[in-house]
């Protein structure tokens, strides 16, 4: 099995509580451990990215100086002020021990192209209510 069908394997989307659809983890994840890897098949300039579909830009992500569209499943990582993923050259690592079953989540505050601002729904105590 190659690296990245096992990863699309280790996670699901559902319902989420947080909001709309979320990934899950299909299997428990130590801290450090590779999580998912992204899609980078779509990449924008910034100029363009401006241009993607009002439906579309709450899935454009800004990585490595790149402009990303998200794909299935990565789109659906919710964001959280106390997220359990960090996103580094395009994987998403586990910041702590994950469960199955858990929503996994990540700071959209880190990876956001900057004309994009939104409420946050996560609920942790420690919300930074926009994002």
């Amino acid at each position: 099995m190659s690296l990245m069908n096992k990863i699309m394997a280790d996670v699901t989307v559902q319902n989420s509580k947080i909001e709309g659809k979320g990934v899950f983890a299909g299997r428990n994840f130590r801290k450090g451990e590779t999580v998912m890897k992204w899609d980078t098949s779509i990449v924008f300039i910034k100029r363009d990215a401006l241009k993607v579909l009002l439906n579309k830009r709450k899935y454009l992500v800004v990585s490595n100086g790149m402009y990303l569209l998200a794909q299935y499943p990565e789109k659906y990582l919710n964001h959280s002020c106390m997220p359990n993923t960090l996103e580094k050259n395009h994987y998403d690592i586990a910041l702590r021990n994950i469960r199955k079953g858990e929503e996994l989540t990540t700071d959209y505050s880190l990876d956001a192209p900057p004309h994009i601002k939104m409420k946050c729904a996560c609920k942790n105590s420690n919300c930074k209510r926009i994002i």
